[in-house]
């Protein structure tokens, strides 16, 4: 299996399964000096970890995180920086009675095309507990981002049916609930509704909104070499993500020319925007505005209400998931999406200094 790798200067490669020994990922580029603790990821590991509230799996997982290599006295020293996390929980027998059958919606009938047999174990190296090194990762990525004043954050702004209201936002609001969400105001809509879809034996889709602040102008490159097409291309990498846009996304096809362009006026030595429907992405490059990206998260494809399937030896089934999964696997994907969009940062961060100095 290729394509484990991601990012040209600031590159990490995950690797491990859901029910293997461990999990990990190796992160190279990164500047030495740095000063980098165990504690440092971890605490952005924790805001990922599965099991912390009733609306997530109950796989218990520390994700305690260990770095191997790349660390000596409390910084970096240039060289690739070797992370690991013991996996500890798993149920292996809880996917016995899928071992022959494809679960819909799942990679099971790819991976077994592609590559002629799959780890039915939760998924192997499908499964969402990949991105656990991806958190990681942007964990050394956000060190590089602090650097120069960046500061990346991410909320869940709509649960299936349910959107919040932009005009109650607030960012502190969103370390206080088990959704992520911003609006206060919808804590307990959004626990009333997904209790209800647990109930019945389903799950439900999310989208999730990530915004990066003190991007200066000029990262990213024309062409090939787009800001906004890397950030695409990374958040839509996440496990069950369908969608993905930029700025006004999918809206801006509803508004006129003069609607959509973000205006702009000389406020003393700087350029003050006075709108930023492009999500502070223009010609790829970064315009020193807020960068803002969206992305869709379909349904948990693992529920306990039968779905039409078929066998490996081309049987007709019904299939019945069971095991420990996420009836909205979108609000654990809220520190995911930070971290994906720190990495992409750090990367063009790192590419444009080798090129402008």
């Amino acid at each position: 299996m290729s394509f484990n790798t991601f990012g040209r200067v600031f590159r990490f490669t995950t690797w491990g399964e859901s029910h293997g020994p461990a999990i990990g990922c190796v992160v190279d580029g990164i500047p030495s000096q740095l000063p980098i603790c165990e504690a440092d990821i971890q605490y952005w590991l924790d805001r990922r970890r599965p099991g912390q509230s009733k609306f997530t799996t109950q796989r218990q997982e520390p994700d305690r995180v260990e770095i191997l290599s790349g660390v000596f006295e409390g910084v970096t020293t240039g060289t690739p920086v070797s992370l690991m996390i013991r996996n500890v929980d798993q149920k292996s027998k809880d996917y016995g009675d899928i071992a022959e059958r494809f679960r819909p919606g799942h990679a099971d009938y790819t991976y077994h095309m592609k590559y002629g047999l799959r780890d039915f174990r939760g998924g192997g190296r499908s499964s969402a507990r990949e991105t656990a090194s991806r958190v990681a990762a942007g964990a050394l990525a956000r060190k590089v981002l602090d650097a120069v004043g960046v500061r990346v954050r991410g909320a869940l702004v709509q649960m299936g049916e349910l959107s919040i209201d932009r005009t109650r936002w607030d960012w502190d609001e969103v370390e206080r609930n088990p959704f992520w969400t911003p609006d206060a105001a919808m804590v307990q809509p959004f626990e009333d509704y997904l209790l209800a879809i647990r109930k019945e034996g389903s799950s439900v889709g999310a989208v999730i909104e990530v915004v990066a602040e003190g991007v200066p102008a000029g990262w990213g490159a024309p062409i090939y070499g787009k800001l906004d097409a890397d950030l695409a291309s990374a958040l839509m990498s996440i496990n069950a993500v369908k969608a993905v846009e930029i700025g006004d996304g999918f809206a801006a096809a509803t508004l006129r020319g003069e609607q959509n362009a973000d205006e702009m006026r000389q406020a003393g030595d700087t350029v003050a925007f006075l709108a930023n429907h492009a999500g502070g992405i223009l010609g790829g490059i970064s315009s020193g505005q807020p960068i803002v990206a969206r992305f869709a998260v379909k349904p948990t494809s693992s529920i306990l209400s039968p779905v039409k399937s078929v066998t490996a030896t081309g049987e007709d089934v019904d299939v019945i998931t069971k095991g420990r999964h996420d009836p909205c696997v979108g609000i654990r994907a809220v520190p995911v999406g930070e971290a994906m969009m720190a990495c992409v940062l750090a990367d063009h961060f790192m590419l444009h200094r080798a090129q402008q100095g």
